[in-house]
């Protein structure tokens, strides 16, 4: 699919330097550390981040959990090298270089070999039902077994937005693109399901986001 754009209200990287700044990722980085080295599976080894974005997360993930070799991957071409650029920086032996992966396109998941940890932040709002179905499908695909696969963002919670500023920032996505907004957890749970895999846990993160545990069989 084409990399969707996003509207003024969303977090938006600003260049600095040779790389991408994201104000928004670098706030969050410590409770996805936190989150991710309370949840990953202790025996893994493989990791893949879903639209990496900036490169801010990956290398933070790569520092606290030395023993995943990590992929980032993303979409968007204009992103690969800000993320190459963090990696270079970082000087860490346990993360690749970037590999361009839409994840929301069909087939990928089956191309990957079986990770045993995917991470997922701050996407699912950004792309319509359909591709986060499809998303959530491959993913299942390219875990291994027992591996898990970890959604992290704002969610709708049954069906209701539960403040005022995700209010805002939902109308502010469907504005700009009407397949776009918050999706629903209970939804997304059901999708996880239907690609047979088993919720282990839904955390309440700060800022009112949630972070989705799921595990393969």
């Amino acid at each position: 699919m084409p990399v969707r754009s996003v509207p003024g209200s969303a977090s938006i990287a600003n260049p600095e330097g040779g790389k991408l700044f994201a104000p928004s990722a670098a706030r969050n980085l410590d409770v996805l550390c936190d989150l991710l080295d309370q949840v990953a599976p202790a025996t893994g080894r493989a990791a893949l981040e879903l639209a990496s974005g900036t490169g801010q997360h990956v290398i933070g993930y790569a520092a606290r959990l030395p023993q995943y070799s990590w992929q980032p991957s993303e979409a968007d071409p204009s992103r690969l090298q800000s993320i190459d650029a963090y990696v270079g920086e970082a000087k860490l032996d346990n993360v690749g270089p970037a590999k361009p992966l839409d994840a929301t396109a069909a087939g990928w998941g089956a191309k990957h070999t079986p990770q045993d940890l995917i991470v997922l932040s701050n996407l699912l709002h950004l792309i319509s039902t359909s591709e986060a179905q499809c998303l959530i499908r491959e993913a299942a695909a390219a875990l291994a077994p027992a591996g898990r696969l970890v959604i992290y963002g704002p969610f709708m919670r049954g069906g209701e937005l539960t403040s005022p500023g995700d209010e805002r920032f939902h109308a502010s996505l469907q504005a700009h693109d009407p397949e776009t907004g918050y999706k629903d957890d209970f939804d997304v749970l059901d999708w996880a399901e239907a690609a047979w895999l088993t919720p282990v846990e839904v955390i309440e993160m700060p800022a009112n986001n949630l972070a989705l545990v799921l595990a393969k069989a």
